[in-house]
Formats: structure tokens, sequence, C-alpha cells
């Protein structure tokens, strides 16, 4: 049963994770995020209170 034989299966597995693990990640990495978050006042923000017309 040559399924049974790990030699060849297992360095291809090797070789692909680290081909995986190298160049896959700074790839992904680089791509420009679009919603940054922004960093807001540290002061009190003004709260209003909703007028409800129905009460």
């Amino acid at each position: 049963m040559p399924q049974l034989n790990p030699e060849p299966w297992f360095l291809i597995l090797t070789f692909s994770w680290v081909i995986f693990l190298t160049f896959i990640p700074p790839k992904v990495l680089a791509h420009y995020a679009f919603n940054e978050p922004n960093i807001q006042n540290s002061g009190k923000s003004k709260k209003e209170n909703w007028n409800w017309p129905w009460q």
C-alpha cells in the first residue's frame, strides 16, 4: 500500500507549509485597511435628550 509511505507526502506537506508561512502573510499584511480607527477627543461629549413626539 503506497499511500501509507509518508516519505513523499511529508516532504510535500512541509514545503507547502514553509511556502505558506513565508510568502502569504506579508502579502496579506501589505493591504491597506480602509477603516482605521480615529482617535477621538478625551473631553466630555455633549449628550442631548431625545424628543419623543408620542410621549
